[in-house]
């Protein structure tokens, strides 16, 4: 699975825009521009899917999933996982 927010960040990471990219893997670019206006993971049909995730990793992406662990060497970055902060947790309640 690949999520929008992957897919704009793979895209930033190796300098493309929505038209090169639509390019080099094979999709429309009216495709492309959907699959990142998702909200969150891109659903569409599997051919499609395989064939972006394809192009991205020739480009040199590598997609790493939630609690995963990236098995290849270089740069990237990562979203970390959201964690509730003290002021949004519900404190104890007066009687």
């Amino acid at each position: 699975m690949i999520t929008a927010a992957q897919l704009r960040a793979s895209r930033a990471l190796l300098g493309l825009d929505q038209r090169k990219l639509a390019e080099l893997s094979g999709l429309s670019l009216p495709t492309i521009q959907r699959m990142e206006a998702s909200g969150d993971v891109i659903r569409g049909n599997v051919d499609s899917l395989m064939k972006l995730i394809g192009a991205l990793e020739k480009a040199g992406v590598e997609l790493i999933g939630d609690g995963s662990v990236s098995q290849g060497g270089g740069r990237g970055v990562r979203l970390k996982a959201p964690t509730k902060s003290k002021d949004s947790s519900p404190g104890p309640r007066a009687a």
